[in-house]
């Protein structure tokens, strides 16, 4: 049975830790893809800041050349709300059999009980904790760890001030940011 990953999260920008754990992910647990899914917006997150059209874009450009990453934009097309495990269920149906690991970043754990329908999520995929804090898991699910402190926030603000985020995000990320002019504003 074929084993893919699924990686939901706002990229909002995605950043090289996003890439490196997902390369981590892959190559750990050896899965066959790792498919990234923006969100339209997360129920226990603010609002994304840039536009969905434009991390979606971004994330298109910083996995160019990368055939084992691709990108699937259902939760962007869905009507709110937009939930996990109707995404799990869309891929599962297009993918046919396979065991599917969905991969989220640490600072999901505490609000992951309050996912939808979460104990028929928990049913349907094998969590796997993206770690790049290096802190001790307080919790069941495997983790991928690197320590990583590059943070999307953290990008923001660079941006916002006037900082370089050069060799925090993909060459194209970057470039896609400064001509969007994204995130001049006081980062959230």
């Amino acid at each position: 049975m074929k084993k893919i990953g699924i990686y939901g999260g706002t990229f909002d920008p995605i950043h090289h830790a996003h890439l490196i754990l997902a390369r981590d992910a892959r190559e750990s647990l050896g899965l066959e893809k790792v498919i990234f899914v923006p969100a339209a917006t997360s129920p226990f997150k603010d609002s994304p800041v840039a536009s969905m059209e434009m991390r979606l874009s971004m994330l298109q450009a910083a996995i160019e050349g990368e055939p084992a990453f691709v990108v699937d934009d259902c939760e962007l097309r869905r009507s709110p709300p937009s939930y996990t495990i109707d995404t799990v269920e869309q891929i599962l149906q297009r993918e046919g059999r396979a065991e599917i690991y969905y991969l989220l970043g640490q600072d999901n754990i505490e609000t992951l009980p309050g996912w939808h329908r979460f104990e028929e999520l928990e049913r349907s995929v094998r969590f796997v904790v993206l770690d790049r804090t290096g802190s001790e898991a307080k919790h069941s699910y495997q983790v991928v760890r690197r320590k990583i402190d590059i943070s999307a926030t953290e990008i923001r603000k660079r941006v916002a001030s006037g900082q370089s985020i050069r060799y925090l995000v993909p060459a194209a990320v970057e470039a896609m940011i400064r001509q969007g002019n994204l995130y001049r504003e006081s980062a959230k």
